[in-house]
């Protein structure tokens, strides 16, 4: 796609009940529900490879790869811009009125 810069991947709440606290330090908690924003995924086999950005404890950016079995992921999207990800209302864009022709 063109402009993506991620994915939003939604996880099945049994399998984040699963995951438990070591699924915690990862989730973004958005209105959505929380999920986790990826910069690349993987689908091709059992388990689903996501690779995350995010920074250290000394505010360095770093990546991180996590791997689940892809039946705990309930969806993912892809996203333009984590900004404005998100399912709500979207501006209709105007269309001038076309003049009449003779």
């Amino acid at each position: 796609m063109n402009g993506n810069t991620g994915y939003a991947v939604f996880f099945f709440p049994q399998a984040l009940e699963a995951l438990g606290e070591a699924i915690k330090p990862y989730l973004t908690a958005h209105a959505e529900g929380p999920h986790l924003f990826c910069k690349e995924i993987d689908t091709g086999g059992a388990f689903t490879e996501m690779t995350l950005v995010g920074k250290d404890a000394e505010g360095h950016e770093m990546q991180v790869e996590l791997m689940v079995p892809g039946s705990m992921i309930r969806m993912i999207v892809s996203a333009q811009n984590e900004s404005l990800f998100g399912f709500g209302p979207r501006a209709a864009a105007v269309v001038p009125p076309s003049a009449p022709t003779a």
